[in-house]
């Protein structure tokens, strides 16, 4: 179930708090933290908003007919690949991807490694 997979946003206003002023890759980091909470956010509506539609409560959009297409055939709904770095990837391999990147952020969030500065093309 993908609506599992989705984690909790970083909570950056205690992120920036804890660090003081930050340094220059701080301030990267807060920035894609931004970037990827948008698109935590994103996922979660749109499947909410789905399951919504399935069961009768909300009018069912071409925005959700396209989730929901993309979903069924295994592909990345376009509405998420908008905010990602472009990919091929299908539907399976871009959630291996897309929690690999959510444990990179979570040891950069913590302070143990900057290795998100060298991945963010890697999709």
């Amino acid at each position: 179930d993908i609506a599992a997979k989705i984690p909790e946003q970083f909570d950056l206003p205690l992120l920036a708090k804890g660090w003081g002023v930050p340094t220059p890759t701080q301030v990267v980091l807060l920035q894609e933290l931004a970037r990827w909470n948008t698109v935590l956010e994103a996922m979660s509506n749109s499947l909410k908003e789905l399951q919504r539609a399935l069961s009768g409560e909300i009018g069912y959009s071409a925005a959700l007919e396209e989730l929901a297409t993309s979903l069924y055939n295994g592909k990345l709904p376009p509405a998420w690949a908008r905010l990602n770095p472009a990919t091929e990837k299908a539907l399976g391999p871009w959630m291996a991807w897309f929690s690999r990147r959510q444990e990179q952020y979570k040891v950069s969030w913590s302070g143990l490694s900057p290795f998100w500065l060298n991945c963010h093309s890697t999709v």
